[in-house]
């Protein structure tokens, strides 16, 4: 016969309440015994604590000079006898006897003769024996070297120093620099280029949602512009008017990129996909698939058949063009890649995230070629500088330059306290920022100079807070700006023509705390 089963006793229904009360109890019946006791201390870990604070204490004196045999007298070799001294100390040099008066660990001689009178002279009738006063010994302490006490951290004092270069030891025992005078660079002031300032010239309406993207043909006749609404639109741009419409999308279409070498459009936005257009046909001929989510960003390379995106998936894709395949995934972000930008030459590619770093790429291989991490906070624009090998990046923490190929750090260009999202630059200095609050600030680039700024208006009928700027770009001559804002408009800017350097001087002072990170 098969053996009772034994019925399992009901278990009694408790609250969360009543289980977390229980937890913490048995948590104390735990660890009551050895409440309030110290931690003991692990050996290992205090010596090693010890051992790097030494080293970084006294690493510079770690290894001293040779003691030497007399006071300031310093031989070839020590266990020679007779060797010729290489240094003779200034109170053998003026044949002082032996006998020294001490003063702060420095001797002096006490009891030499002198004449009795001025314009005597010293012979042994008219010599005087007497002790020195202190206000003597002070003097006589002025013309010999100073003493080991008295030396700053770091330095080394003449005497030692000339000791040491008649050993042939000179440029081992150089004076150590102080390091902060040796890091840091003086910024040589350089007075700012005038530009005349920026005016509202056009609004152009059309668009249903939030502008996010712009691109300018390269015949400098028309640009494109993309919007929440997801529809693609073209305008003319000596007149404002629209010529076309582009639909697709089934999203906020968030980058726009016209190519330069070909009839083709290219766009990409938040419902991951990367689309190609041809213009001759105004229609769609390719899509590139692989992003995983949102692509923010997207740049063509200058002399390849090659387009970079960027997007919500944390990765930078390079496609190639014409067979829509995908050459690269550029994986180190942490976080939303917000922007991305194409050259000719090494870095071809720099990308900018949330994670608060930029990252310059090698095409070739296909890997990182410098991680740039002076920002803050969330980089969310970039931009190459038409002509110098330089480029800008803008956060909300500040707004900073770099070098390439190394990505090195050039100067910070502070004043907009912002979210910044776009920034641009045009062939004659001028770089531009908007933000979130809708404001456009316009600065000298060579000294980051703030030389205007100006609010954007949101059109009637729109809220206060709708007056965001989301993207930026000149046209091709440099002489308009395009700016895409949050009330649905585009808005135009142009130069004011009445300006003068009289009526708009330059109101500049160099700044002293100019930040070297």
């Amino acid at each position: 016969m098969p053996a009772a089963v034994a019925q399992e006793e009901p278990v009694e229904p408790q609250s969360v309440n009543t289980l977390c009360l229980k937890s913490l109890k048995r948590t104390y019946d735990m660890f009551v015994g050895n409440y309030g006791l110290k931690m003991p201390e692990d050996l290992a870990s205090q010596k090693l604590k010890i051992e790097a604070k030494i080293f970084s204490e006294y690493s510079e004196v770690k290894d001293l000079p040779p003691p030497v045999s007399g006071p300031g007298t310093a031989l070839a070799n020590p266990a020679e006898k007779g060797a010729v001294p290489l240094y003779v100390h200034p109170t053998q040099q003026l044949g002082i006897p032996d006998g020294t008066h001490k003063l702060e660990g420095r001797q002096v001689a006490a009891n030499h003769p002198y004449p009795n009178a001025p314009g005597v002279q010293l012979t042994a009738s008219t010599a005087v024996n007497t002790t020195l006063s202190e206000s003597t010994v002070e003097r006589a302490l002025a013309t010999l070297a100073p003493s080991k006490a008295s030396i700053e951290g770091g330095k080394v004092s003449q005497g030692l120093a000339e000791y040491k270069q008649a050993a042939g030891l000179a440029e081992r025992y150089k004076p150590v620099q102080n390091a902060a005078q040796s890091l840091i660079k003086k910024a040589k002031a350089v007075k700012p280029q005038w530009h005349p300032p920026w005016k509202l010239m056009r609004v152009i309406s059309g668009h249903q949602g939030w502008v996010r993207s712009v691109s300018v043909d390269v015949t400098n006749q028309w640009f494109c512009t993309g919007s929440a609404d997801r529809t693609i639109k073209i305008w003319d741009l000596a007149t404002g008017t629209l010529k076309l419409t582009l639909t697709g999308h089934i999203n906020a279409i968030r980058g726009l990129a016209v190519d330069p070498r070909h009839p083709y459009l290219f766009s990409c936005g938040e419902d991951k996909m990367v689309k190609c257009w041809d213009l001759e046909y105004n229609k769609q001929i390719r899509h590139y698939h692989g992003h995983l989510s949102g692509v923010y960003s997207i740049s063509l390379h200058p002399t390849l058949d090659v387009l970079v995106t960027g997007g919500r998936d944390s990765v930078a894709r390079v496609w190639d063009m014409r067979t829509k395949a995908q050459i690269h995934c550029l994986s180190g972000h942490n976080n939303t890649v917000c922007d991305v930008k194409a050259q000719g030459s090494d870095p071809q590619i720099v990308t900018a995230s949330m994670d608060t770093t930029v990252r310059l790429w090698d095409l070739a291989a296909g890997k990182t070629m410098a991680t740039l991490t002076n920002h803050k906070k969330s980089v969310r624009s970039i931009f190459l500088h038409p002509s110098e090998h330089t480029f800008v990046s803008a956060s909300a923490d500040n707004m900073k330059v770099w070098k390439f190929p190394e990505g090195e750090f050039v100067r910070n260009v502070s004043g907009h306290n912002d979210i910044i999202n776009a920034v641009t630059i045009n062939q004659d200095n001028v770089l531009v920022s908007g933000g979130d609050k809708g404001q456009l600030y316009f600065w000298d680039w060579k000294t980051g100079y703030n030389f205007a700024s100006d609010q954007s208006i949101p059109q009637p009928g729109s809220l206060d807070s709708e007056s965001g700027i989301f993207a930026m770009t000149f046209d091709q001559t440099g002489s308009r700006l395009i700016s895409c804002e949050a009330d649905k408009t585009i808005k135009v800017w142009r130069e004011d023509d009445k300006a003068t350097p009289e009526t708009h001087p330059i109101q500049w002072k160099p700044s002293n705390d100019v930040k070297r990170w």
